[in-house]
């Protein structure tokens, strides 16, 4: 096949259906049910688009994630382009028959026809993904599609319980299939299937991306033992029925087949696999839709069997074979999708389905009985449709085979082959034959409705008769396949061959079991794969009750433990076992260090033992004041000043909440389980060291921040290594925690006063007074006059000394965090001193506003040095000589850092009135 490059065309075809998507439902809305007129045409440009490159090969590639070696590689070959008119073509067509098909009134047409064009449109991808990864990435789309097309009427169960079952048994199948393509594509090298099918891969590890594979790929096509999804998916209108079960979905795995089977088909489990699986599926799904008296359903589990059919045939992995393959599915997705599309006819004019209500329905309708007979007639397999020439090819393929499996394969087939004609026939009855004078209801039938169902009808004779043409294109791909016995050519007469007796035993033994059929016992089929499923979705549920009433307790204590114990047997295992321990070790530098550690171990020891609250969290202060000691004795000045102030607002914050708990721990700790709790905290604290030691230790590369000391000078102009990390250096990620950190006091702010508010409507509470007391002017609590006015007097030096640290903080020990924490004391001070009341004189400012302040500033810095020319919070050095002030060197950062003080500001504030307006109410209710 020459190879031709059109630019861009494919990659366009596909966003043009996504576009379509887009705008579908205002069509809808502007034209109506009209609308799916004009959605048609996407698929109709593809289908177009394709018929002008019969026999050429189409390539496309574009760059898209390197890192990962996926790119947007599209190629269509003679199979994918097979595909690529049955997708877009019935799609075109089963488009335009819904018109007819929904009332005028339907409700959720907007969403139909977005949902079913989206899924052409990545079923169209899938088919001309020349990468293994993109074409998965098409491939769930196309299950994500079908589930929302399936659940078309969310109000019915059957939809949402059928749709559910399709996602989770496709989806679990492409999951392995991932695995395959990974393990394929890394041995290979590339991801590129048509550089594998160049230079196909080897080793031991080919035979399990095999069988992931073909999990996927049988699921997808409801081959057994996932054949039990695809019945129960015809709870979905009947259009989406004759695509996604006839025409598209179902065909994408029995695609995948086709496309790797001249790859690794030589691959031991890819011929045994195929051939056991369809031929499986062929006869149960055959059997079990010759006693249905649903016409939707005897097709459903009529595909089911045909499925099973293809997946044999491509099982046969030789050029015959291969041919017989595509000429079935070609022949396959003609008179399936037909003859849905007349039973969707026969459902709306007649309001049933079921045969045994259907009476003389041929002779009141005698065009729709037509267009079913001649579908039916090429799924029986009569000349010269298109299915007769396909399962004439299949059984010269087997019984000219290499081996005696082929011969046994070939009996089923011919087995299968009788059942398919027995159903046909039995369908034909059944939907138009007179068997009783009570006949169903027929509602006119629209003349142009019949149009859609007979073009595909008529395509189904026309591809029969001129298989001999259509043959010499599809040979392209058979040829990739090697070669066994003489090479077949498709044609309808080939002469008084072994395959034409066998087709005429087929037809004979098919009539003569659908006139016994009364005579013949109905038979349980040995597997349920639905009960199946059934089981193990109740297990699943059992087990997620059972496992969260075990887990779930609503007891900290019990979620930090297990928490705890997943690390310690997780790291701490790969700690014994390899990790790799520094050879030096350094205990200690001076022997104060020492002491301190022996001040901190002893103080987490006793909190752990402690029985009353206030103890545990003075101890636990105790052990945070002892990192801050070791921080001044490792030379970080800095750090030991935001540990301790740190360190004391959380004593302050956690001591507000204490005085509303009793004072004692609630829970009565029998001493093993204290004991347990001491052992877990030694562990957890033994695996951390552990940890931080040996990735200490097992450092490589260069440390980024043996250049921050230079950079603090040159690049952020300041002498404190720390703060120019934080408001210059590092600049975005101290944007991103006072992010976090306004988002958070909002949310607890919100919640608390939300909580405050509807308790106080429900008790009939009132709020504490917040109006500013007189100089000696008593809390709401009573407290000490003496401790208000010390309050006062030391509380302007401390917010002076906050300033003092955030303006000096670029080079010294301090910054916008440190001088926030200090401010913020200041303003817990005044609260503890005279509660809300004095709080508010302190800071008579919502919380939320010098939030927003501080946020704004930071953010403003960024954007001003943008405006300037500059990056993102990009740092300008400005030294000037001013007057009376002298030399004045001014670093921008600094007003990054403003905000930084605004926003700690700002949390303090909102967290000491959120929470202490709570306290306050619960004091003046108990007083």
């Amino acid at each position: 096949m020459p190879a031709c490059a059109y630019p861009g065309r494919v990659l366009v075809l596909v966003g043009v259906h996504a576009v379509m998507a887009v705008v579908a439902p205002g069509l809808v809305r502007w034209l109506g049910r009209r609308a799916l007129y004009v959605v048609a045409l996407a698929p109709l440009a593809a289908l177009c688009w394709a018929l002008a490159r019969t026999n050429d090969t189409v390539t496309e590639s574009y760059t898209w994630v390197t890192q990962l070696g996926i790119g947007l590689d599209l190629r269509m070959a003679t199979l994918n382009w097979l595909l690529v008119v049955l997708v877009t073509g019935i799609g075109a067509i089963v488009l335009a028959y819904s018109v007819r098909y929904f009332p005028e009134d339907q409700t959720g047409l907007g969403r139909y026809a977005a949902v079913f064009v989206a899924f052409a449109g990545a079923m169209f991808g899938l088919v001309v993904a020349d990468n293994l990864l993109l074409l998965y990435v098409f491939w769930e789309l196309t299950t994500v599609f079908s589930y929302l097309l399936i659940a078309q009427d969310p109000t019915r169960r059957a939809n949402r319980w059928a749709a559910t079952q399709a996602l989770l048994i496709t989806t679990l199948g492409g999951l392995a299939m991932l695995a395959g393509f990974v393990v394929l594509g890394e041995s290979a090298g590339t991801y590129r299937w048509s550089e594998i099918e160049a230079s196909p891969p080897s080793g031991g590890h080919l035979a399990a991306a095999v069988v992931l594979i073909l999990l996927g790929a049988l699921s997808k096509s409801a081959i057994f033992p996932f054949s039990f999804w695809l019945p129960s998916a015809m709870a979905a209108p009947t259009p989406v029925s004759a695509y996604l079960h006839a025409a598209a979905m179902v065909k994408a795995g029995v695609f995948l087949v086709a496309l790797l089977g001249p790859t690794l088909g030589a691959d031991p489990p890819w011929r045994p696999l195929l051939l056991v699986t369809g031929v499986l599926t062929m006869l149960l799904g055959g059997w079990t839709a010759l006693r249905q008296n649903d016409l939707k359903l005897m097709l459903a589990y009529g595909t089911v069997s045909q499925l099973g059919l293809l997946t044999a045939v491509f099982g046969g992995s030789n050029r015959n074979a291969g041919l017989a393959g595509v000429a079935l599915l070609l022949a396959h997705a003609l008179f399936k999708s037909t003859l849905f599309l007349v039973v969707g006819i026969i459902d709306v004019s007649t309001g049933t389905r079921d045969l045994r209500e259907l009476s003389g329905l041929g002779r009141r309708a005698p065009v729709l009985a037509a267009i079913a007979i001649l579908a039916g007639a090429s799924m029986a397999g009569l000349p010269p449709f298109a299915g007769f020439v396909g399962k004439e090819a299949a059984f010269d393929a087997f019984l000219h085979g290499s081996d005696t499996a082929d011969l046994w394969v070939l009996a089923a087939l011919v087995i299968g082959s009788t059942l398919t004609v027995a159903y046909t026939l039995r369908f034909l009855w059944g939907a138009f034959a007179d068997k009783h004078e009570q006949e169903a209801s027929l509602n006119p039938i629209a003349r142009d409705w019949l149009v859609w169902p007979g073009i595909l009808a008529v395509a189904g004779l026309g591809v029969g008769a001129a298989a001999k043409p259509l043959g010499g294109s599809l040979d392209h791909y058979a040829d990739l396949f090697p070669e066994v016995g003489a090479t077949y050519h498709l044609a309808v007469w080939h002469g008084f061959t072994g395959p034409l007796g066998l087709s005429v035993l087929v037809l004979v033994a098919g009539g003569a079991l659908f006139h016994y059929r009364q005579r013949i016992p109905g038979t349980r089929l040995p597997f349920d794969g639905g009960a199946v499923y059934q089981r193990v979705m109740n297990g699943l549920d059992r087990g997620a009750v059972e496992l969260t009433g075990a887990t779930q307790r609503g007891s900290l204590p019990f979620y930090l433990g297990v928490i705890l114990l997943a690390l310690v047997a997780g790291l701490g295992g790969t700690l014994i076992g390899s990790a790799p321990w520094p050879d030096d070790a350094r205990a200690w530098d001076t022997s104060l260090q020492v002491v301190v550690a022996v001040g901190i171990v002893v103080a987490a020891v006793a909190a752990v033992r402690a029985l009353r609250r206030l103890t545990a969290m003075v101890l636990v202060g105790i052990s945070g004041y002892g990192v801050a000691v070791l921080f001044i004795l490792h030379g970080a000045p800095d750090l030991a000043l935001t540990q301790f102030l740190v360190e004391t607002a959380t004593i302050v914050m956690v001591v507000l909440v204490l005085r509303r708990l009793p004072a004692k721990f609630s829970e009565r700790l029998i001493r093993t389980s204290r004991v347990g709790r001491i052992a877990l905290g030694i562990a957890v604290g033994v695996v951390a060291a552990g940890m931080t030691f040996v990735a200490v230790g097992a450092r490589e590369a260069t440390p980024v921040s043996t250049i921050f000391p230079e950079l603090a000078g040159s690049f952020g102009g300041g002498g404190n290594v720390v703060n120019v990390i934080l408001v210059d250096i590092r600049a975005w990620d101290t944007m991103g925690e006072v992010s976090v950190l306004v988002v958070a006091a909002t949310g607890v702010a919100s919640l608390i006063f939300r909580r405050t508010e509807a308790l106080a409507r429900r008790r009939g509470v009132p709020g504490p007074a917040v109006g500013p007391p007189g100089w000696l002017g008593a809390g709401p609590s009573g407290q000490s006059i003496i401790l208000q006015v010390v309050t006062r007097l030391v509380f302007h030096p401390i917010v002076l000394f906050s300033v003092f640290l955030l303006f000096s903080g670029h080079n010294a020990p301090g910054g916008g965090f440190a001088g926030g924490l200090v401010a913020g004391l200041a303003l817990t001070v005044r609260y503890l001193a005279g509660g809300q009341a004095e709080l508010t004189a302190a800071a008579p400012i919502d919380a939320g506003i010098v939030l927003g302040a501080g946020l704004l500033v930071a953010v403003g810095t960024g954007v001003l040095a943008l405006l300037a020319g500059g990056q993102v919070l990009q740092t300008a050095i400005v030294d000037r000589h001013l007057p009376v002030l002298g030399d004045v060197h001014l670093v921008t950062s600094i007003f990054f850092d403003i905000g930084v003080y605004l926003v700690v500001v700002g949390l303090m504030l909102d967290i000491l009135r959120s929470l202490g307006a709570e306290i306050d109410r619960q004091e003046v209710a108990a007083g």
